[in-house]
């Protein structure tokens, strides 16, 4: 994608374009250091390469924290591809979906999958309501990718502006997890896909979790952090019971159950893990049955459920006269 040359603050012509006032609605214009709206006159800050739309973190503060102190943990490198692999199985996009499309990354964090998708080909729009986005536009400085400090339940965005759009892990972290992914399907263009992941409700092993985070979420960033790392010798004690004979097995899942825990066998993502679960403010869990519904209603077609639970994928369906003026296109195209 071109970039506006002067006075341009780092974002795409194409992405530009897209942007809308969050209090009127008009377009928005680029200035050296904000957008500003050109009906209203509202500005908004752009500073160290995100654009503001949110005066503050709110509920995201945790993640804000996470993602300073977690910044490339889990950033594919040339031994591993574990984000690339989690990408798949919780979109069930691929390269050749993606590539040279626009892409909405709602809740990018550090920009772990955006990093997969920019790989992929994709010009990737990243948005997340924490300060996790100045962490994300730094380690995706050299791609093809612009950042956003927004809320998911007020975007910047035109109807209809991209083609694909996905949402990891994070949804379920907001106050109404159906409220806001049915904003995101009139953002989508008609055929786009959009693919979410939600934590399941289908398991029982969280429940202590749940009590525990009545307290946990409360408690200073840095404090829990610390806290967190007390599941490093915990995880050895845990494969270590599965090895005993006839009690081990029991003893161990009495154990996860008692402490819920991740088992991740890399200490620092166990750590980085540990923290995100019990850190955030929000944290609902959800069925296919619930997923399936908000598809429906928002009448999106071509549903599918994806490897990792809960997954789902669905297209924004192209309307009858589209369809029609689409393939008179292909048919004088094939005889011209």
């Amino acid at each position: 994608m071109k970039q506006e040359n002067q006075n341009s603050p780092g974002i795409a012509e194409e992405v530009l374009a897209l942007l809308r006032c969050l209090a009127c609605k008009a377009s928005l214009r680029q200035r050296a250091d904000a957008l500003a709206c050109e009906g209203c006159g509202r500005t908004f800050p752009f500073v160290q390469e995100v654009a503001r739309f949110v005066d503050a973190q709110h509920y995201a503060g945790s993640f804000g924290f996470q993602w300073q102190m977690f910044a490339r943990t889990q950033l594919d490198t040339g031994q591993s591809h574990r984000s690339e692999v989690a990408f798949r199985r919780r979109t069930g996009f691929s390269p050749e979906d993606l590539a040279g499309k626009l892409v909405l990354d709602v809740g990018c964090g550090m920009g772990r999958f955006a990093d997969v998708a920019t790989r992929w080909g994709a010009h990737v729009v990243c948005v997340d309501l924490s300060l996790a986005a100045e962490v994300a536009a730094r380690n995706l400085a050299d791609r093809s990718a612009t950042f956003f400090q927004a809320d998911v339940f007020n975007l910047p965005f035109a109807s209809e502006s991209f083609d694909y759009i996905y949402s990891i892990g994070v949804l379920h972290h907001t106050p109404d997890c159906e409220r806001a992914f049915k904003l995101l399907p009139g953002l989508l263009k008609p055929g786009g896909k959009i693919a979410i992941w939600l934590y399941s409700g289908y398991n029982s092993w969280y429940r202590m979790s749940d009590l525990y985070r009545k307290v946990t979420r409360r408690m200073p960033p840095r404090l829990l952090h610390k806290l967190c790392y007390g599941v490093i010798p915990l995880y050895g004690v845990h494969q270590a019971l599965k090895k005993v004979p006839l009690v081990g097995m029991p003893a161990s899942g009495a154990l996860a159950y008692a402490i819920p825990m991740p088992f991740n066998p890399d200490p620092k993502w166990r750590v980085l893990d540990t923290f995100d679960w019990y850190s955030a403010w929000y944290q609902s869990k959800h069925t296919y049955e619930q997923v399936f519904r908000w598809f429906e209603s928002c009448g999106l077609e071509d549903l599918k459920v994806i490897d990792q639970p809960i997954a789902v994928q669905g297209r924004k369906p192209v309307s009858a006269e589209r369809q029609r003026k689409r393939g008179a296109a292909e048919v004088e195209q094939c005889v011209g």
